[in-house]
């Protein structure tokens, strides 16, 4: 596919577009198109459940959580990450597990506990690497031959059979770093990473229901109160960029500073010692005993004693 440039459909911003238009039953063929491109497989949405993102502009740092069940009775986490946080990774295993334990009834067996994929919009480096999409997964490999471990259960089949397929019910993560793709559209989800990072759609784009996000996420379509809201939303979401970006710089600056101020102190400390030290040598052979010429010069005893073995007195 060309990454030849094409006039772009201006959109709204994914994770306005998931705090309000995408949990719009009507609105759900551009989900579906997305996690379709992501996933690799035909998504079905049956509902939108409510995560733990706010509706009111401008709380809790811009991250948003988008609760979504399919047709399969998986429950994926949609999350837009505009910020770093130090304990992001900590923060997506707690999710995920929340959402596991929160969908098994008390006194339900084991097996009912539902598969879970975690996904994460990033506008941040969350890490080093090369790559722009990255899926983590549990795979248990053998110890001594690092092959995997093949679970399975048994399933009904047509005609009163059994057969056997894997099981496949740890949670999966999928980190997308916006900021590392480079606009190279080479399969149907670049198109949607484009979207995500540019909030725009190109002319020439094929992906599944992008054309649906394009007509139901365009900025032309939305009413002046609409309109307002968003605007209101995007001033938020640069107000806070700016403050965290006044918190790293005066935290680097104070660091600076406290780092000088520290090797001016270990300076200082270093040349007290020194003193001390040559006031010591010049009085070893004036002061046999150890215990007072270490009380004279600020010296310990050990380090008194060690000055005299070096220079070759003996204290009596």
């Amino acid at each position: 596919m060309t990454d030849t440039p094409m006039a772009d459909i201006q959109l709204v911003r994914f994770d306005w577009a998931i705090k309000t238009l995408l949990r719009d039953k009507a609105n759900f063929d551009v989900l579906e198109g997305f996690l379709s491109a992501l996933l690799g497989e035909d998504i079905s949405i049956e509902q939108v459940l409510e995560g733990e993102s706010n509706a009111e502009e401008g709380r809790k740092f811009n991250r948003v959580d988008l609760l979504v069940h399919d047709s399969l009775g998986r429950k994926l986490i949609i999350e837009v990450q505009n910020e770093r946080e130090a304990d992001y990774m900590e923060r997506l295993l707690f999710g995920t597990a929340k959402v596991v334990v929160e969908n098994l009834p008390l006194g339900a067996a084991y097996r009912q506990v539902v598969k879970v994929i975690s996904i994460s919009i990033l506008y941040f480096n969350l890490g080093t690497g090369d790559d722009y999409v990255y899926k983590g997964v549990t795979e248990f490999l053998g110890l001594h031959t690092g092959h995997p471990l093949k679970v399975r259960t048994r399933v009904e089949a047509p005609e009163a059979t059994f057969s056997y397929r894997s099981k496949n019910i740890f949670p999966e993560y999928y980190l997308i770093n916006v900021e590392r793709f480079e606009d190279v559209i080479q399969n149907p989800l670049d198109e949607w990473i484009y979207l995500l990072k540019h909030s725009a759609v190109r002319a020439d784009f094929q992906a599944r229901h992008i054309d649906k996000a394009a007509q139901k996420l365009a900025l032309l379509r939305m009413s002046p109160k609409e309109r307002r809201r968003y605007e209101r939303y995007v001033e938020s979401v640069v107000i806070e960029h700016g403050m965290f970006e006044t918190a790293r710089e005066e935290g680097e600056q104070k660091g600076r500073l406290a780092g000088r101020q520290e090797g001016l102190e270990e300076g200082l400390q270093k040349g007290q010692q020194q003193e001390r030290i040559r006031t010591a040598q010049s009085l070893l052979d004036l002061i046999a005993d150890d215990q007072l010429l270490a009380e004279k010069t600020g010296l310990s005893e050990d380090e008194v004693r060690e000055l005299r073995e070096n220079d070759g007195v003996g204290s009596p």
